[in-house]
């Protein structure tokens, strides 16, 4: 009856994507659907558009054969499943941006056809499903509606598409059973829940880790503030000490998914999570708590400052939402000159980690790429070190005095 097993919508995206290429690698038929023309020129001529561990080799081994990119929106009716993955973004006022999804499934639904499965793989406010699936049956009564969250590290997508076990939801048997055989293509483990018990689990997910990492940041705070070396507490409680073992170390906490799925728990509890609220003031005010520090210890209009790292994370080359832009919005007014580096993000502006050692004052590591590791920086520049990779450095001469 169908041409194609899955069409993916939003399939040039950072969540969409790897998971096209795992099912592809498999066997599976798939539809890379995406309106981004770059993403798809790209594509089209087996480059990745960001980096993926182990996405370029097996691209270039699918593409044409069982992936297929496109922007025609009439493929989304050849396929058996039509995975969703778009962007769920939160608005300025730090609420979910509820629009998009709906207005896609209203700019998909002239497309869908008898007998197809809907799985939503994006991030949504608990109980959008089960709208979709009442406003999709009153013109598509055939249609099914599924969820099925994300749960995948940036970075680690194919390793964990096998490894971890995935999630399904659905309002009947006949969707969820024919879900869960398709993901069994990838993992043997599958784990059925109701559609709001999966959305929670998503956004309790993240919620969790960004609360863990709150902590550790206040904990660095807590400890800096009084001229301790946080990271000698830190190794002392945690080792060999099972009960601390999940205590992650401190820095940065940002990207698309943590804040945003906090803040979607905020918005559905009626701004009642204060756990999560907290966890946002203490982990978005951590630039602000540098930069504060500084200019309490040094007149910055006179000193050259460089921060190492843009992107989100280490090792990644997405740049969304990432705390180092902010840093550096709050430092450019403030120093006389500020310089930027990234090995896996570009910007004109952005200079080599080199020149940067070399004209800064005071060098703060903002995202802990490995190669940071090996960079030599010289005693006598001012170091801010949070996430304490810099480890040849004597770290307590970094803490502001």
């Amino acid at each position: 009856m169908f041409d194609y097993d899955i069409c993916v919508i939003g399939g040039g995206g950072r969540v969409g994507l790897p998971l096209s290429i795992a099912f592809a690698d498999k066997g599976l038929n798939v539809i890379v659907l995406d309106n981004n023309n770059r993403i798809l020129q790209l594509l089209s001529s087996g480059i990745m558009p960001f980096n993926e561990n182990g996405c370029d080799e097996k691209l270039k081994r699918v593409l044409n054969k069982t992936l297929h990119p496109t922007s025609n929106l009439n493929m989304i009716t050849k396929s058996k499943f039509v995975l969703v993955t778009i962007g769920t973004p939160i608005d300025e006022h730090l609420g979910p941006r509820n629009s998009d999804i709906y207005n896609l499934f209203n700019d998909i639904s002239p497309y869908l056809v008898d007998g197809q499965i809907v799985i939503l793989r994006s991030t949504v406010l608990p109980g959008t499903s089960k709208n979709l699936n009442r406003i999709i049956h009153r013109i598509k009564a055939k249609v099914s509606i599924t969820f099925c969250p994300e749960r995948i590290a940036e970075g680690k997508a194919l390793q964990e598409l096998e490894e971890l076990p995935q999630i399904v939801s659905g309002f009947d048997d006949h969707s969820i059973n024919e879900v869960c055989q398709l993901f069994r293509n990838l993992t043997s483990e599958v784990i059925v829940l109701d559609p709001m018990e999966a959305e929670l689990a998503k956004l309790y997910t993240n919620a969790w880790r960004y609360i863990q990492f709150a902590v550790a940041n206040y904990f660095y705070v807590v400890a800096d503030k009084i001229g301790l070396n946080y990271h000698r507490i830190y190794k002392a409680i945690t080792y060999r000490y099972p009960r601390a073992a999940g205590l992650p170390g401190p820095g940065f906490t940002a990207g698309p998914c943590l804040l945003k799925d906090t803040m979607q728990l905020l918005a559905f509890t009626g701004n009642t999570f204060y756990l999560g609220q907290a966890a946002m003031l203490i982990n978005e005010w951590l630039p602000n708590y540098i930069v504060d520090k500084l200019k309490a210890n040094y007149d910055l209009s006179s000193k050259n400052v460089g921060i190492l790292g843009m992107s989100f994370k280490a090792e990644s080359d997405d740049e969304r939402d990432s705390l180092s832009f902010k840093l550096k919005k709050l430092l450019e007014f403030e120093v006389a000159k500020l310089y930027c580096s990234d090995p896996y993000v570009k910007r004109d502006y952005f200079v080599e980690p080199e020149e940067l050692l070399e004209h800064s004052d005071i060098i703060i590591i903002a995202t802990p790429h490995d190669r940071y590791r090996r960079l030599k920086i010289s005693k006598d520049k001012i170091l801010i070190d949070i996430w304490n990779i810099a480890s040849h450095y004597d770290f307590n001469t970094a803490h502001l005095k």
